[in-house]
């Protein structure tokens, strides 16, 4: 019931970044270590993965939202795939908010994927090592033409990252909440907004603030 209820919580987070103006919003759907589950839970979340693309695709693309899957594809089951590359195919054109889903994603692992590219390019001569930069690294992740994130929010009262986005988080405003995941609302969202707002972003340097006094 809770993982019900986590599905209606992602509608409403949708909602909610639409309204304020939110361009890109990043779920984590399930994670590449989340297969250690017993594997009826297991099964019942690539259940609600497949009720959530059935049931809310056409709604997405008719608001205008575009989808896009992070994450390592080479295992995944044939059905689940498919219903993944469908849902960023019709709505690969929308531009009103991107909904990032990490789904079968962990953060080392799209970093080594990345550079195992990176590698392989080394290797024929496409990359020279001088361009092995971190723009460069950017641009072989999951989350390539993706903004890093301005905000993280993470529920549940835990105070850790889990393996999410561990290379584009460098500079992204965190927020912890005791709420768990099926009860993060509106309300929820809109406090975790006006708490980002209330920070100084300096990523590195000196203040506005600093400078005018």
């Amino acid at each position: 019931m809770g993982h019900r209820r986590g599905v209606s919580a992602v509608r409403e987070a949708v909602k909610t970044a639409s309204e304020f103006g939110i361009k890109y919003l990043t779920i984590f759907a399930f994670s590449s270590e989340n297969w250690r589950r017993p594997q009826r839970e297991v099964d019942e979340l690539l259940g609600l993965l497949k009720l959530f693309i059935r049931r809310d695709l056409a709604d997405l693309h008719q608001q205008g939202v575009r989808v896009r899957v992070i994450g390592a594809r080479d295992n995944l089951r044939p059905d689940v795939l498919s219903l993944l590359e469908e849902a960023e195919t019709l709505t690969r054109d929308n531009e009103k908010l991107t909904l990032v889903v990490a789904f079968n994603y962990g953060a080392r692992d799209e970093v080594a994927r990345a550079l195992r590219r990176i590698a392989e390019k080394l290797a024929t001569g496409e990359i020279r090592p001088e361009a092995l930069t971190a723009e460069c690294v950017d641009a072989h992740l999951d989350t390539a033409g993706i903004p890093d994130p301005d905000l993280i929010i993470r529920t549940s009262g835990e105070l850790r990252l889990s393996n999410f986005l561990l290379w584009q988080a460098a500079y992204s405003e965190f927020v912890f909440l005791p709420c768990l995941w099926p009860d993060f609302d509106r309300r929820a969202f809109q406090g975790a907004l006006e708490e980002y707002a209330s920070r100084d972003r300096r990523y590195g340097g000196i203040s506005p603030c600093d400078i005018a006094s």
